[in-house]
């Protein structure tokens, strides 16, 4: 098993890459990953530091009761965990251990296709044929996650599906390490974007045969763990040249 300080410099270089690549909102929006197989303990990132000056050591153990385990003082007190991280996050850690990484963001071009009637990323694209029967959508928007019912509401729309979109709210990642689930956020949005482009033309998407939706979906979960784990090795190899605070 990775140990902590590891899980807390790959999570710090995501939320970091996350925040160059727009993919955040403000200080808002969640990472967490389980440190142990239960899921019942996790780190996420805290509330009031924005995710381009994230460091490790600022990351927040906290436990699936909503206590905080382990956190350094912060600018303007102890570092805390918003609610709706706690709510949704420890109900996904718990509900489904195998998601050791949850990732929340509102990032744009997702959360788009979250805004209109019927919004679904449709199979058209090779960016998009990796989520082929691995999207849950939850239509209703139930207000902000602050209890546990609304985060089990989340979580068992979620199901065995590693992505969800939430209607007028945003989406949700997972996966069994940061480094996949983190391919996984960076590929949604650039296949959402693709299509949220596309159908600006006005021009209807060019349908794919099912045969080659399945075919290519195989092949690209055969070759995403490999993939994940150098995106994020270069990730870090970037910040360490240009932002090695991260670490810290």
């Amino acid at each position: 098993m990775t140990d902590i300080a590891e899980l807390r410099v790959d999570l710090a270089a995501t939320l970091r890459w996350a925040a160059r690549l727009g993919l955040h909102e403000g200080i808002c929006n969640h990472f967490s990953v389980a440190v142990d197989e239960r899921g019942d303990r996790f780190l996420v990132n805290p509330l009031g530091i924005h995710w381009a000056e994230m460091t490790a050591s600022d990351l927040v153990l906290g436990d699936a009761a909503g206590n905080v385990l382990e956190a350094k003082p912060g600018p303007d007190g102890p570092l805390e965990v918003e609610a709706t991280a706690f709510f949704i996050h420890s109900r996904i850690h718990l509900s489904n251990p195998a998601a050791r990484c949850v990732l929340h963001t509102h990032m744009p071009y997702a959360l788009s296709l979250c805004l209109v009637e019927g919004g679904r990323l449709e199979m058209v694209e090779q960016n998009a044929l990796r989520f082929h029967d691995r999207i849950a959508y939850e239509d209703e928007y139930g207000g902000l996650a602050l209890d546990n019912s609304e985060g089990d509401r989340l979580a068992a729309a979620l199901g065995n599906r590693s992505v969800a979109f939430l209607a007028a709210h945003g989406v949700i990642v997972t996966g069994p390490t940061i480094a996949q689930a983190f391919d996984d956020l960076y590929y949604l949005e650039r296949a959402a974007k693709a299509q949220v482009l596309a159908r600006s033309t006005g021009l209807p998407l060019r349908r794919l045969p099912d045969a080659v939706v399945q075919r290519t979906a195989q092949q690209m979960v055969s070759e995403s763990g490999s993939q994940a784990h150098r995106h994020l090795a270069a990730i870090r190899r970037i910040l360490d040249r240009e932002e090695p605070g991260y670490r810290g």
